[in-house]
């Protein structure tokens, strides 16, 4: 028996009959076409899936859908910001973070989350906040330097 759902994904509000079983990264995927949420591993370890629920980070590939009902879900296409990639983003873009592109996009929602609790990471709280999503390429060095940026580009815009 399906269950309507309303979900807000990027701003903009879906309202839906879904499966309660349906993932919320294929809700994302098959049902709005947002394709730059990845299905990794299934199983929340590699973090591909990675969105913000309300601001949270979440593992998309383990989440029902129906447990959005009624929440905000951001995605690495509703980032960016009036033609303007959010600092994140150009972090990654400016210091080399990405390799393949698999796994970025839910790096970038990490890392979203951690400069928005914490202005000014150390390298160690970089590292730790980004132990939920893991990059097969390489290290992870242009990625500590990316969010870096982009922490310092935050506090400047803050006048902080």
């Amino acid at each position: 028996m399906k269950k309507a759902v309303s979900i807000t994904v990027n701003g903009k509000t879906h309202t839906s009959e879904i499966e309660p079983r349906l993932l919320l990264v294929h809700f994302l995927r098959d049902a709005l076409g947002l394709t730059g949420t990845h299905v990794g591993c299934e199983t929340s370890i590699c973090g591909a899936c990675t969105v913000l629920l309300d601001g949270q980070s979440v593992k998309s590939c383990t989440m029902f859908a129906v447990q959005a009902d009624g929440l905000s879900v951001t995605t690495i296409e509703g980032l960016a910001a009036n033609g303007a990639l959010h600092p994140v983003q150009e972090g990654f873009w400016e210091c080399h973070g990405l390799q393949c592109g698999y796994c970025t996009p839910g790096m970038i929602m990490s890392s979203a989350q951690l400069v928005d609790r914490n202005p000014n990471p150390t390298d160690e709280e970089i590292r730790h906040g980004l132990e939920g999503n893991l990059c097969r390429c390489t290290g992870y060095q242009n990625i500590v330097e990316a969010v870096k940026y982009a922490a310092n580009k935050t506090l400047a815009a803050s006048g902080d």
